[in-house]
């Protein structure tokens, strides 16, 4: 039996009505989701106008559900997205603004912003790139140092840093993380200006503050350790344990004891056993020329912990100081049975006649 071609089927007025009729099938399907994707899309608008974000978005989602291309549709709900922080979609969805033709220097710069939000940082460095490419003047500079930055590749860091300093003059950011890139890299004078810079800029900023006053005990600049620490602090920044203890030794270090060791002995009520800390006071205290209570500190380390040799020994240190001089040799010698290293203070203590 033959079977009928293609060609003598169309010859057939069934067949031809069937295709036809597919065909507007097809069409009227076509039309109905573009029709559907506007209506969608006006609704997700009005409820935007109102000031409603979620109704907006889950209605410009519908949008995109029926008609993928419609950019203005993809648009919005991208918008949406960045709105209500819901940056992954947001990402994905600018992407197929960029795949649909929309390939603007807006849409880059939203990936590129999001990408930082998100640290993907290569994207980042991939979107400010395309972003220059169709905005010559678009000023991402400080974007790629601050991946840099973060990526603690502080050459190239400082390098494009430096150029978005004279892009955004006024943005603190800039000055701040080259000093922190100075600054980890133990380069303390140099970052000092650029906090400095930075604090100027923006003056709430507590932690920079801060961190300029550890920077400044790092260079033993003990007099402005201890006063960007007090200005951290009057601007809000959190007295916790560590503030506290680095203020009293920053009092220590400019030689106000008083104060100092009140900082440190308020801090010992909630850490008693801290042998950091009353080790510290002790030597404030022996420095100070107050023997006894340099001793007290000392000897309540040696509660804590018997085998403390440096402890003992520098109690000797302070009877020999108070006139005792053998029972203080005594201890001093027996120190040194216990830790041979000790013999070497020794002889620096009676070189600095201490």
């Amino acid at each position: 039996m033959r079977h009928p071609t293609d060609s003598s089927l169309k010859q057939y007025p069934m067949f031809r009505s069937i295709m036809t009729l597919l065909c507007l099938v097809a069409t009227v399907a076509t039309f109905a989701q573009t029709d559907s994707s506007s209506l969608f899309l006006q609704k997700g608008l009005q409820e935007k106008q109102a000031g409603r974000r979620m109704e907006s978005l889950k209605n410009f989602e519908k949008a995109v559900n029926y008609n993928g291309s419609n950019k203005t549709a993809v648009g919005e709900l991208a918008l949406a997205y960045t709105d209500l922080r819901k940056y992954s979609q947001a990402k994905e969805t600018y992407k197929k603004l960029v795949v649909l033709g929309d390939a603007s220097a807006d849409n880059y710069r939203q990936l590129m912003n999001l990408s930082v939000n998100l640290k993907h940082q290569d994207d980042a460095i991939l979107y400010a790139t395309k972003l220059k490419q169709v905005e010559p003047t678009a000023k991402v500079n400080f974007i790629i140092g601050k991946v840099n930055y973060e990526r603690e590749n502080y050459g190239d860091a400082i390098q494009y840093l430096a150029v978005a300093e004279k892009e955004e003059p006024q943005n603190a950011e800039i000055p701040y993380m080259v000093a922190r890139s100075y600054g980890d890299m133990k380069n303390y004078k140099q970052c000092v200006p650029y906090f400095e810079k930075a604090i100027q800029l923006d003056p709430s900023k507590n932690n920079w503050i801060y961190e300029l006053g550890l920077i400044c005990y790092a260079m033993h600049d003990d007099k402005n350790a201890l006063k960007y620490m007090l200005e951290a602090g009057a601007k809000g920044y959190v007295k916790d344990n560590d503030y506290m203890e680095n203020l009293g030794i920053a009092y220590l270090n400019v030689g106000n004891l008083d104060e100092g060791a009140k900082i440190l002995n308020e801090l010992l009520k909630k850490r008693p056993s801290d042998l950091n800390i009353l080790n510290m006071v002790a030597e404030a205290y022996y420095y100070k020329g107050k023997y006894t209570e340099a001793m007290g500190y000392w000897d309540t380390i040696l509660g804590y912990d018997k085998t403390n040799a440096s402890s003992l020994y520098m109690i000797g240190m302070c009877y020999q100081k108070k006139g005792e001089k053998d029972k203080g040799v005594q201890l001093c010698d027996k120190a040194i049975e216990m830790d041979p290293s000790l013999a070497s203070n020794k002889q620096k203590k009676m070189d600095m006649g201490l």
